[in-house]
């Protein structure tokens, strides 16, 4: 049995869905390694140190769950950290299209990776790293959405800008 589970994505910033698929992924593995991607195509707002930094802030009271960052290839930094499983999060019908092929796509590029799909609670299933970011932006109170200390670390960056 695989116990160990690696959950990727850019976490730009970290949300309270994000938060719960940690949860629901370690309520399955032992281990559940937390990937921050390195993808500048994506243009975050946080750079990948922030970003790991918070999310090891919002799972600190989580044994079993760690946090780290990776370039490239996701199958490949999952052999690397002797994970067989990729967990990725539905939140929307909207969602499976491009989770699912990208889970074929990665299945073609390594067979021996299996990605499995988790659903938020519904209370977080609306939520997304960019809207949380527009939201911000506008001035939104957003502890509903993130951590507090992520709320006030997003407020800062946008209004530097």
């Amino acid at each position: 049995m695989c116990q160990v589970a690696l959950y990727p994505g850019t976490f730009d910033p970290v949300t309270n869905g994000h938060i719960d698929l940690i949860m629901r992924a370690h309520e399955i593995f032992q281990d559940v390694i937390v990937a921050v991607a390195h993808n500048p195509h994506k243009k975050p707002v946080f750079t990948v140190k922030e970003r790991v930094q918070m999310l090891k802030q919002a799972t600190s009271g989580m044994p079993g769950v760690s946090v780290t960052h990776f370039d490239g290839l996701v199958v490949d930094f999952a052999h690397k950290m002797k994970a067989k499983v990729l967990v990725r999060g539905l939140r929307m019908l909207s969602d499976f299209e491009y989770e699912f092929q990208m889970a074929l796509t990665n299945r073609k590029l390594s067979s021996d990776i299996e990605t499995i799909f988790l659903m938020p609670h519904e209370s977080y299933s609306y939520i997304s790293a960019k809207l949380i970011k527009e939201a911000a932006s506008l001035g939104a109170d957003l502890s509903s959405f993130v951590p507090d200390f992520v709320g006030r670390a997003l407020q800062k960056k946008l209004n530097r800008k």
